[in-house]
């Protein structure tokens, strides 16, 4: 868990000293859809980090984030960390973090979702329909989450070599 946490922090620290052109060109680039909206009667109160993904104000809710891993483990605060990661530039960590809400709950539709468009993001278009395909087991009538994940497929483009 220290691990974790320090690779967050380091996360955090890198994303608060990148230029302003790489920041403006993710937020121009692609809206923020911070879902994450299954209840959970024991998860954290993640308003305040959701209000601040809202406001693209990533490294504010990677703050919160980081100081509630402190004390907390659940599948909702990892999804949002890979969230907010990803929206900052750091695939990679967001990865780890994605993988981490996947481990605590495999059903979790929002870091299905979320995994997806990363992958979808840096050309893995494989990997994303396989995230895909999950989500249309767990929801097979439709749900937001599939739905977002389908039109980040249908606006990505396959990487190259």
């Amino acid at each position: 868990m220290r691990a974790i946490r320090k690779l967050a922090q380091c996360a955090l620290l890198a994303t608060t000293c990148r230029a302003g052109l790489l920041m403006a060109a993710i937020f121009a680039s692609s809206a923020a859809h911070a879902v994450d909206t299954m209840t959970s009667t024991d998860a954290p109160d993640l308003a305040s980090v959701r209000a601040k993904i809202k406001a693209m104000d990533f490294p504010a809710a990677l703050a919160e984030l980081n100081s509630l891993a402190d004390t907390v483990q659940h599948p909702d605060l990892y999804s949002l960390m890979g969230f907010s990661l990803r929206k900052t530039g750091d695939y990679a960590t967001a990865l780890t973090f994605y993988k981490k809400a996947l481990d605590f709950d495999p059903n979790h539709k929002g870091a299905r979702e979320y995994l997806g468009e990363l992958y979808a993001e840096t050309g893995d278009l494989a990997k994303a329909r396989e995230q895909l395909a999950v989500l249309a087991q767990l929801c097979p009538q439709g749900c937001e989450e599939r739905e977002d994940l389908e039109q980040a497929l249908a606006a990505a483009a396959p990487k190259v070599n």
